[in-house]
């Protein structure tokens, strides 16, 4: 299977945006980061600005909602454009109730988990996701190093799932350039989140271009 990339807009210039989202079309997704400056240490936008670019963009919004009670916004992040929404199972103590939420607006649910939670938390969950985010770095901020630990829970996670002949994607986020691109995907995943490795880079399409060609060489 091909690999897919979604360029992750908190790397961008927010003064351009509509441009810089234009310079990343080519993309499988645009990865939209939510932070609320309480489940993590950071503050990044929320509905409004993500209603206000749909319109410039044709690519499925894959949001990542790293909030704490998410439950309280599914229908607002849904409502203003968001194709697949992401929470962290750290997040909220009900998780398959916030996974039956976010189905009824019609649009795919994904799970995120924090470098050091286990996979085992995702057992009696696994098999209603359409995408499993697994964090490469502690999240909060842009421009971490990649935790060289994860590629084995990649591994690992890619072996669960073709176990038990589950359909969900494996998405990776957090520290991917260009030198360890081909051992994220020759763990296991389907998806790239890239932040400054494509907005921080002279020319975005270009590095983008880059980083598919390396995929598929894997």
């Amino acid at each position: 299977m091909k690999t897919e990339f979604a360029p992750s807009l908190l790397a961008s210039d927010f003064s351009q945006l509509k441009d810089q989202i234009q310079l990343v079309k080519d993309a499988d997704y645009l990865h939209l980061d939510v932070m609320d400056g309480h489940y993590v240490p950071n503050i990044t936008f929320g509905p409004g600005l993500i209603s206000s670019i749909r319109k410039h963009s044709q690519l499925p919004f894959d949001t990542h909602l790293m909030i704490s009670n998410p439950e309280r916004y599914i229908k607002e992040f849904a409502e203003a454009g968001s194709d697949i929404l992401t929470v962290h199972l750290e997040a909220t103590d009900h998780i398959h109730r916030v996974i039956q939420l976010i189905k009824e607006q019609g649009i795919k649910a994904g799970v995120s988990l924090n470098p050091a939670t286990p996979l085992e938390n995702l057992e009696y969950i696994l098999p209603e996701l359409d995408q499993v985010l697994i964090m490469s770095v502690n999240p909060g901020f842009g421009g971490q190093s990649y935790i060289p630990q994860m590629t084995a829970k990649i591994a690992s996670l890619k072996r669960m799932i073709e176990r038990n002949n589950y359909s969900c994607q494996i998405e990776v986020d957090g520290g991917i350039k260009t030198h360890n691109l081909k051992e994220v995907v020759n763990a296991g995943a389907d998806i790239i989140v890239a932040g400054s490795a494509i907005f921080g880079a002279a020319d975005p399409a270009r590095a983008l271009l880059e980083m598919r060609s390396i995929a598929s060489d894997v």
